[in-house]
């Protein structure tokens, strides 16, 4: 046995409904409740993703199945599709299987904590990707506000620190919050530069066009956008297109997805910027950090970001990508 204590199947169904997954009653009993040791090695990884249609999440997924290679264990990727609810089902259904480390960027950072209980209690390794979550053992990210400021810093600079300016906001999770939060750092450092809208997507291509055309309609005489996410502002790059303004309008996101690279290489288009994110390399330092925690090591650090750094159509042709 890789783990010194499981509870029993009869111990954790009683008194319970059918419903109702195993482990799940060692989170809601009492304090006394035995805790399964954690994994002697990391042998099978399960990984929780938000929303597997954004090319980010993709880029998650390949980087766990290259670092779970590296060291000879299964890896199982589940796509939330945004929905808390679905997300701690599979969180459960991970706890069910006996999986030795789940990573998770998390849908709701407050909301997937009972579920994040259940795993540790059943000796299972959690840590967070991409955005913080409630109880998790760890956190591996970029470091978004720097993101917010780097694109922001950016799309002002070219706008000659003048002009009014879009905000495409999106789903209220910590990462994201904390990127709008740079650009409004960044913000306060040009005098000249005017907020004039802000609204939030729902992350995606689709609702970033959507949100930009209404606020366009609102407010036409707009200088800049920056978009949270590379999937919301290439939705805004199509919402100026439309409009026939894409000669007086600069974008500029973050991610440093494949999408905004090729938009970057594209003449004319109002994409000019982006601030990387990693998703990749997220997950891979989320498994050697796992690896550290089995094998005793000193951790120094359990809240880890990862830098961002700025690419755009001066040094598109130099940057790695995911």
């Amino acid at each position: 046995m890789r783990r010194t204590t499981r509870p029993t199947p009869a111990r954790l169904i009683a008194g319970l409904s059918a419903i109702v997954l195993p482990l799940s009653v060692t989170a809601c009993s009492s304090g006394d409740a035995e805790t399964a040791a954690g994994p002697e090695s990391i042998e099978s990884i399960g990984l929780l993703v938000q929303d597997m249609s954004n090319p980010f999440f993709s880029a998650m997924d390949r980087g766990l199945q290259q670092a779970a290679e590296e060291i000879g264990a299964t890896a199982n990727t589940q796509d939330a599709q945004l929905d808390l609810g679905t997300q701690t089902s599979q969180m459960d259904a991970f706890i069910q299987q006996g999986v030795d480390l789940i990573v998770v960027s998390a849908v709701d950072q407050d909301g997937i904590e009972p579920a994040i209980q259940r795993a540790k209690q059943a000796g299972i390794i959690v840590i967070a990707v991409d955005t913080p979550a409630v109880g998790a053992d760890a956190v591996v990210e970029t470091d978004a506000v720097q993101a917010g400021e780097t694109s922001c810093t950016y799309l002002f600079e070219q706008l000659g620190g003048q002009g009014n300016v879009l905000l495409v906001d999106g789903t209220p999770i910590q990462t994201i919050i904390d990127r709008i939060e740079g650009c409004k750092n960044v913000a306060q450092n040009f005098p000249g530069i005017k907020i004039v809208g802000q609204q939030a997507s729902e992350n995606d291509r689709a609702s970033g066009l959507a949100v930009t055309t209404d606020m366009l309609t609102a407010t036409p005489d707009v200088q800049g956008i920056f978009g949270m996410n590379d999937p919301s502002a290439l939705g805004a790059v199509l919402a100026v297109e439309q409009a026939g303004i894409a000669g007086q309008v600069k974008v500029t996101g973050v991610d440093g997805s494949p999408e905004a690279v090729d938009e970057l290489k594209r003449a004319g288009s109002p994409f000019i910027g982006t601030a990387t994110q990693a998703p990749g390399e997220m997950v891979r330092r989320a498994v050697e950090l796992a690896q550290q925690m089995v094998s005793g090591e000193e951790i120094a650090e359990t809240h880890i970001r990862i830098p961002s750094e700025l690419v755009t159509r001066d040094n598109v042709n130099e940057y790695a990508g995911w």
